[in-house]
């Protein structure tokens, strides 16, 4: 998809004779991404007439590769949207400029950020991106399912040997009860949040620096855990949990009906509701919830050779801390990173958002320290985790042939 204009390009110099400080800004998304973020820049105008925007969007598709190729040139906008598998990496390469003083002056004001959020935009201690919002995984169940078969509803702090006999027991319930290809809980033994989630439990880390912060054996363990998740019929068959693993919102098994949980980012809640007539409700990961942390939904990144640092600064705070552009913005990135705001948005909200509000406050006190954004090459080991997974799960694989499958591919895409 080609980038959409929405003003002519340019990288942060005056607008020629106006005495105007002009700043580019860049983002992906769809249109509805697009016009809220428009409204919220022409409110930033109208408050600040000295400074105007040019701003340029694009979908999703090939957006880093031309935000490499103007930052190559030396041409990079003055404000960029950026996510976790970018992070590290356009820091690393001095593209992203360190916002460390600019917080440290309170010029970014994170201080109604939780802890973690605030951290999370940092790599080797320094302030790389801004979150636009919070995010954290969340293991949503069909509340409609679970009356129906009179049975409880899963619990924040249950642990993950529980949650498989609890699954047993819907799985069996569900037989009983003349439902076909019902099964208590989805596998998320291909979903890095919940090996990632698992591993912190442990006392390890996804990532230790540059290299795995996991072992063969570890892996081997948590393949084994979802084998006898399989064996004791809690989990679906291999094409069910397959066509789940791709992600897509209608195709994940409690909007299908075919599991009573699945594995999702919380704020995922509205697009896995609004494809079911079943009811929803969300509770942490599995195991202790310490494990979890706020985590950034995008982030606001600012280029290190940028004319314009102060006017930078202020617009990215203009977008996580003004009230009136916190109800522009909504939750399209991600709830509001500041907690006073998401509180004053919160009415607004449909009742599906309302419900991850109160989830993710409720698991602010929860939250553990967050560890340093995903480095290089994260989505490739997320994408061999998936593969080594579903041989498990197709039993073509052992677990522990799965975990050095595994090991080796995410190695590899770490250049480690």
């Amino acid at each position: 998809m080609l980038p959409v204009a929405l003003g002519a390009a340019a990288c942060g110099d005056d607008d020629s004779g106006s005495g105007k400080t002009e700043i580019s800004i860049f983002w992906w998304g769809a249109d509805g991404r697009a016009q809220i973020t428009q409204k919220a820049l022409d409110l930033y105008q109208s408050k600040h007439p000295d400074v105007v925007f040019k701003p340029t969007w694009q979908g999703n598709q090939g957006y880093f590769e031309k935000l490499a190729t103007q930052a190559a040139g030396g041409n990079a906008p003055d404000i960029f949207q950026i996510d976790d598998n970018f992070l590290g990496e356009y820091s690393a390469r001095g593209i992203a400029m360190d916002l460390s003083p600019l917080v440290s002056s309170n010029k970014i004001d994170l201080s109604k950020f939780p802890e973690s959020l605030a951290r999370y935009g940092q790599v080797d201690g320094k302030q790389f991106g801004i979150a636009t919002g919070e995010n954290t995984p969340g293991m949503v169940y069909d509340k409609t399912l679970l009356q129906q078969l009179k049975l409880p509803e899963p619990k924040t702090g249950m642990s993950w040997d529980e949650l498989i006999d609890w699954g047993a027991q819907v799985t069996a319930a569900a037989e009983k009860a003349g439902l076909k290809n019902v099964y208590g809980t989805m596998d998320p033994s291909a979903d890095y949040k919940a090996f990632w989630m698992w591993l912190r439990q442990q006392g390890k880390q996804l990532y230790n620096g540059s290299q795995l912060g996991f072992t063969e054996a570890d892996v081997q363990k948590w393949f084994e855990l979802w084998q006898g998740a399989a064996a004791k019929k809690a989990t679906p068959t291999a094409d069910l949990i397959h066509a789940a693993n791709g992600g897509d919102a209608t195709k994940q098994l409690v909007v299908t009906k075919n599991a009573a949980t699945s594995f999702m980012w919380s704020n995922q809640m509205p697009d896995l509701s609004k494809n079911t007539d079943h009811e929803l409700g969300v509770v942490a990961y599995p195991g202790d919830p310490s494990a979890q942390w706020a985590r950034a939904a995008l982030y606001w990144s600012a280029f290190k050779g940028t004319k314009h640092p102060d006017v930078v600064a202020d617009v990215i705070n203009f977008f996580v801390n003004d009230p009136e552009a916190a109800k522009i913005l909504g939750t399209d990135r991600g709830l509001p990173s500041n907690l006073d705001l998401r509180k004053a948005i919160e009415a607004d909200l449909s009742p599906q958002m309302k419900t991850t509000v109160a989830f993710e406050n409720e698991m602010t006190p929860k939250f553990g320290q967050a560890p340093p954004p995903p480095i290089k090459g994260h989505s490739g080991v997320r994408a061999a985790l998936v593969k080594a997974a579903e041989t498990v799960s197709y039993k073509q694989a052992s677990p522990a042939e799965a975990a050095a499958a595994f090991v080796a591919d995410a190695k590899a895409a770490i250049g480690g």
